[in-house]
């Protein structure tokens, strides 16, 4: 099973739910937050952007032009062999956790078709029944 961190709110224009980074980088931004928690926030931000990939632009078609007329709807999946991933995903939800945004864990075999695919995540665009909620 592949998983996905995800918060309560919908992604605008999408009915998938929003993934947990966004929250990370929200809480980070926070004037009221304490030393400790923004510490541990930066490290955990760090070492994803250290060891994760950021995917390059992406979609099913190979048009040319494809890329104006919308925007991927991919969903970002963990493998479940990403397992230095997996425990700092769940510190992380953890963290946010005890800073009021509540974080859930998304499991599903049936993703969708793939656009982005690593040795540690996939990125696909859901399938009509895939759940996204």
């Amino acid at each position: 099973m592949f998983l996905r961190f995800v918060l309560p709110r919908i992604i605008e224009g999408m009915q998938a739910r929003e993934g947990f980074f966004g929250a990370a980088y929200e809480l980070r931004g926070q004037p009221d937050i304490d030393q400790h928690t923004l510490d541990r926030l930066e490290d955990s931000l760090a070492w994803f952007r250290q060891n994760l990939a950021v995917p390059p632009r992406f979609n099913l078609s190979r048009s040319k032009g494809f890329y104006r007329k919308q925007t991927t709807q991919g969903l970002s999946w963990f493998k479940p062999t990403a397992t230095d991933h997996l425990a700092r995903a769940y510190d992380l939800a953890a963290l946010l956790g005890r800073h009021g945004h509540h974080v859930e864990v998304m499991k599903s075999s049936r993703l969708g078709y793939v656009v982005y695919e690593d040795e540690y995540q996939i990125i696909a665009e859901p399938f009509s029944d895939t759940a996204t909620r």
